[in-house]
């Protein structure tokens, strides 16, 4: 393959309350079965590129269990495979990853060992299908110095502030790159999809450390738009990010719609995640299932709406779920109501309980667990 992959999945994220103090953003659970890592892993793979390396940091411990084994994703071959890398301690540094940037340079013997031309650079916490061989080539054939996959997103959208906005003229060159602006003056955003040739990300690296700059995209591509060719290269499919609770209820409720799910699980290629031995769902007299979507090793006796059950949900009798999540290994005992919310992992809610969020503004539920409490 005539590239190697870096999955940047280790920073921090304040932007998700609750559901990031347990797990990183890229290992947060989606659509029932899957982990958000999945689907970008998922694209390496069926772009063919057979070494890819995840740097995790920032609440790894669930990201890195995940990802255990390649062989989820085919990555386990003779030459290259999945490569997990976290900060370690060495004569010269002892700190962690102090940005993008920097967790790049802290593993930049892994790039310098490697022989692939190019550089494949995504985020862990978005959902889409991507063919990077399409990028590079594209790539390629504009002799770009680095390109940038982007996505013009509706006008107006609310929270367009927490990516990267650029502008292209008619040849696809950027002109213009803001990184989190208050005031967005284009529609067209980053996906957090980069590609660059190896030795160029080698130099732009450690002349950033050597000027203790951190930031990939801020002291790289910022920095220089107006110095380097940087080109964008536009995706036209579906593309989310769930960094923040509304986007990740957002992207979530997405699949409820049957042209989201057949583009995902039913149109070539396949998206591959880690799979537990869990029996099938079980639906017990009594239990309603409308325009929901629920995950192995279920117990249904209730109603459930508009909703997606992750693996291992207990619902009890008389319960009416509506418009709402609920994470892993969820008891929800008898008579209980939850509407417009996010239930969090491993939670035992007790019987006659009522959680109802407004519309808009979802509530997360996260109570202690007593079944697991010695």
């Amino acid at each position: 393959m005539k590239a190697v992959g870096i999955v940047l999945a280790g920073g921090s994220n304040n932007r998700m309350g609750q559901l990031s103090r347990k797990r990183a953003v890229a290992a947060m659970p989606v659509v029932g079965s899957y982990r958000c890592i999945d689907f970008v892993l998922s694209n390496m793979s069926n772009s063919h590129i057979q070494k890819v390396a995840v740097l995790t940091q920032y609440n790894s411990r669930s990201l890195n269990e995940h990802l255990n084994s390649s062989k989820w994703w085919d990555f386990g071959r003779k030459q290259g495979g999945l490569y997990v890398l976290t900060p370690y301690i060495t004569e010269e540094n002892s700190s962690w990853y102090q940005g993008t940037a920097d967790s790049i340079y802290q593993n930049l013997d892994f790039l310098q060992h490697c022989h692939e031309p190019y550089v494949i650079i995504t985020s862990g916490d978005c959902i889409y299908k991507m063919d990077y061989d399409k990028i590079l080539d594209y790539h390629i054939k504009t002799k770009a110095d680095i390109t940038v996959a982007v996505k013009e997103v509706p006008t107006g959208l609310e929270d367009i502030h927490r990516f990267g906005v650029v502008r292209m003229d008619d040849t696809g060159r950027i002109t213009s790159f803001e990184e989190k602006p208050l005031i967005a003056q284009t529609n067209i955003v980053s996906t957090g999809v980069y590609i660059i040739r190896r030795r160029l990300l080698i130099e732009l690296i450690q002349k950033a450390h050597e000027e203790n700059r951190n930031d990939f995209v801020q002291d790289i591509l910022v920095r220089h738009k107006d110095v380097k060719k940087i080109f964008g290269y536009k995706h036209e499919c579906y593309w989310q990010n769930i960094s923040t609770i509304e986007s990740y209820y957002r992207t979530n409720m997405d699949f409820l719609k049957r042209d989201v799910r057949d583009y995902f699980f039913k149109d070539y290629p396949n998206v591959y995640s880690k799979i537990e031995d869990l029996p099938p769902a079980k639906f017990n007299h009594g239990s309603e299932i409308k325009n929901s979507l629920i995950s192995s090793g279920c117990i249904l006796n209730g109603s459930v709406q508009d909703s997606i059950l992750f693996k291992k949900v207990y619902v009890g009798n008389n319960c009416v779920i509506k418009n709402s999540i609920i994470l892993n290994d969820v008891y929800i005992g008898d008579n209980t109501v939850i509407e417009n919310c996010i239930v969090e992992s491993r939670d035992t809610i007790r019987a006659n309980a009522s959680y109802i969020g407004e519309p808009g503004k979802i509530t997360i539920v996260d109570e202690k667990n007593d079944r697991y409490i010695l």
